[in-house]
């Protein structure tokens, strides 16, 4: 084997190495969510966001339903972090939670959240409004 063939062939592999080493790694974001959500036993939520992921800022769209013991109103706003994610889009999906809480005026509200790509929500906040619940929920994100 010539000189320039066995360059070439560790040229080769040195490409073939740097690219089977890449691989999409899991990383964390940040994320900030308004919801606010309504009912008397089957409850509703809506609401709006956004998430930061690797210097970029993506708008997020939120949507449920519950079903429980739920009466009144409130507005809560989450702030945290999402882990386990390797694009944007991975935050899509839908969470499900059973919830227990109240609220008077204001009231604190944490909580960790999965769907079903793997991404893990760690947010918490302050809920306002005057609403008592005690039920199984589900919520929408998406990307919009």
């Amino acid at each position: 084997m010539s000189s320039s063939n066995i360059f070439r062939a560790a040229l080769a592999a040195l490409v073939l190495s740097c690219v089977g080493g890449v691989s999409a790694r899991a990383d964390d974001g940040s994320i900030t969510l308004t919801i606010f959500k309504a009912g008397f036993v089957i409850g509703g939520s809506v609401g709006d966001g956004t998430l930061f992921f690797h210097g970029r800022r993506y708008a997020l769209s939120i949507g449920g339903l519950s079903y429980g013991l739920t009466f009144g109103g409130s507005k809560t706003v989450l702030r945290g972090r999402v882990r386990n994610i390797v694009r944007a889009g991975d935050v899509e999906g839908v969470y499900g939670a059973g919830s227990a809480g109240a609220a008077i005026v204001r009231g604190p509200e944490a909580v960790v959240l999965v769907n079903q790509k793997g991404a893990v929500l760690e947010v918490s906040g302050i809920q306002k409004g005057l609403i008592l619940n005690l039920d199984l929920n589900g919520m929408g994100l998406s990307l919009r």
